[in-house]
């Protein structure tokens, strides 16, 4: 969490360090301050992967994820069973792992925890590792790469629930090195 101005400043810094990708695991309504700073990274060449957010089904979108520059990520468990609270909408790209999670805890410690912010850093991740591989990819090649290699969980090639299906990284990056 935090104000406008912070995020703005984080993503700001974040490029001015050459990140290539930048999680977003923050999720509210949307800001013309936010927007214009997610856009701009993504110019840039930086992939934007947000967290779809944990208001449930009825809520409406949430922001950065509902930004077009960004991959809205959400969040299953492991029967691929999609969170009973994550947000749903035609925005969301891709589902993680993100329910019933080991996550490290304050002291050294780890817990579990569950959420959409889980499986947006798993993704995040992934695009690490494909940009390790293909550090001349675009965020379009990323997010086609992502798209065209999720593994279907459900019966419509995209759906508002688990957008193009489960991220699959082996072969994603395949599609990216593929490329010219």
């Amino acid at each position: 969490s935090g104000t406008s101005e912070s995020i703005i400043r984080a993503i700001d810094w974040s490029a001015s360090q050459n990140a290539r990708v930048i999680n977003l695991s923050i999720a509210g309504p949307d800001d013309p301050f936010v927007r214009r700073e997610v856009a701009a990274a993504y110019r840039k060449g930086i992939v934007i992967v947000a967290a779809a957010g944990n208001a449930g089904p009825s809520s409406p979108p949430l922001y950065p994820a509902a930004y077009p520059e960004a991959i809205a990520v959400t969040a299953v468990d492991s029967k691929n069973q999609l969170y009973q609270n994550a947000n749903r909408g035609m925005h969301i790209c891709i589902a993680a792992r993100g329910v019933d999670v080991i996550v490290a805890s304050a002291h050294g410690a780890y817990t579990h925890g569950s959420g959409t912010s889980y499986a947006a850093a798993t993704v995040s991740g992934a695009i690490a590792l494909i940009l390790q591989n293909r550090p001349r990819a675009t965020p379009e090649d990323i997010r086609k790469a992502l798209q065209d290699a999720a593994i279907a969980l459900s019966a419509q090639r995209k759906s508002d629930e688990f957008g193009f299906g489960l991220v699959n990284v082996t072969a994603a990056t395949v599609l990216v090195e593929g490329k010219p």
